[in-house]
């Protein structure tokens, strides 16, 4: 594996062990993790691995390992000394996971060397990734009452709200952490009830076809932000405690009124995809999706015009329907296509972005994948 052979070279000993998690897909549920709403992730087949071992002085270390093989170190640096701001970059994720299992008592210092294959910028979740896989490799590495996969996914939460300084909900933690194989994991984010709900495109001539557009987003910049607080005050000024429990918006403020509509029609999707799949009708899910998107371009605006390209051309040459993934402002869409039309959708959409001079988009199947776990 190349974190543990990337591990050898630079420490010049065996790991402790390695552990994973993966990159995630959301099949439909999009900025309604933080409105207290519902959720409908997947787990891909791309992980990020972590090869560790214990240090005795009460330091981390951490190593990155890109595809051409050059690394990246950061540290050592104290885990007792570690605090919000201290550490910028790449580096701030291992670190804030760090700095939340040492306030639940796990402060063991450490060795970390990262390397895997989730796209970075694409949307699909590659910093939870790393922080997931991080958090069990020094968990594991550590002593004490280990906290539940979804109390994890909170203190994960924690060291990306708190410490790298990105205001994101619970969606992707919980998918890396929680998903299982040829499952969508189907999430009440204020209860956290979580149910594994069987989805199988295959078994029904489908594929989920993700369509990574190569433009770049950071969750930190100011946009996804703006977007939470807006629907806090919705919220606020609506009387509730959050748009989870909103159904007529039409009195908010014109600056208000398309965020808190996006998210009462999005969780009322997530409820009928639900539906269609307990139902064994995957087919029904295209035009959800399709509405979705629509709604996350329209009413949210955090789509952008490669995405938008990408929905439209997919669509246009036979998908079920298609819409973006992720937060936003850039990334993958992914597309329900019957088998037979794929390739077809496939060169309508390499089409279209050459068209408009754009990037190449890189596609591949997103297929539902295992979650975070020790690989040895």
């Amino acid at each position: 594996m190349r974190a543990a052979d990337a591990f050898r070279r630079e420490h010049g000993r065996a790991p402790a062990g390695v552990w994973s998690a993966p990159g995630r897909v959301n099949l439909i549920g999009e900025h309604t993790d933080y409105n207290d709403g519902f959720v409908l992730p997947f787990a891909l087949p791309f992980r990020i691995a972590v090869a560790a071992a214990p240090r005795d002085d009460g330091l981390l270390t951490a190593t990155t390992v890109g595809e051409g093989g050059v690394a990246q170190h950061a540290g050592p640096v104290a885990v007792a000394d570690l605090r919000p701001g201290g550490v910028t970059g790449w580096a701030a994720y291992p670190c804030g996971v760090a700095w939340v299992l040492r306030d639940h008592g796990f402060d063991t210092g450490a060795d970390l060397v990262i390397a895997g294959d989730v796209p970075t910028g694409a949307g699909l979740s590659s910093s939870h990734a790393l922080q997931c896989a991080v958090a069990l490799a020094l968990l594991d590495l550590g002593s004490g009452e280990r906290p539940s996969l979804t109390e994890l996914a909170r203190w994960v939460q924690r060291s990306e709200n708190d410490f790298v300084g990105a205001p994101t909900g619970l969606l992707d933690q919980t998918a890396s952490l929680c998903c299982v194989d040829a499952h969508v994991l189907f999430v009440d984010v204020r209860s956290g009830e979580q149910e594994q709900i069987p989805f199988d495109a295959s078994a029904h001539g489908l594929e989920v076809l993700a369509i990574d557009t190569r433009v770049s987003h950071s969750l930190a910049d100011s946009a996804y932000g703006d977007r939470r607080k807006g629907c806090e005050h919705a919220a606020e000024l609506l009387g509730l405690p959050s748009l989870r429990d909103a159904s007529d918006v039409s009195g908010l403020p014109p600056e208000l009124l398309p965020l808190a509509r996006h998210v009462v029609s999005e969780n009322e999707r997530v409820l009928r995809t639900v539906e269609a799949l307990r139902a064994d009708a995957p087919e029904r899910i295209g035009a959800l999706l399709t509405e979705s998107h629509r709604s996350l371009r329209d009413d949210y605006r955090v789509s952008c015009v490669e995405l938008d390209v990408a929905v439209e051309a997919a669509v246009g040459a036979g998908a079920l329907g298609a819409r973006m993934t992720g937060g936003g402002f850039g990334g993958t869409a992914i597309a329900l296509v019957p088998v037979d039309r794929v390739a077809r959708v496939r060169s309508a959409v390499l089409a279209a972005f050459a068209d408009r001079s754009f990037v190449p988009p890189r596609m591949f199947p997103a297929v539902p994948s295992a979650g975070a776990g020790r690989d040895f």
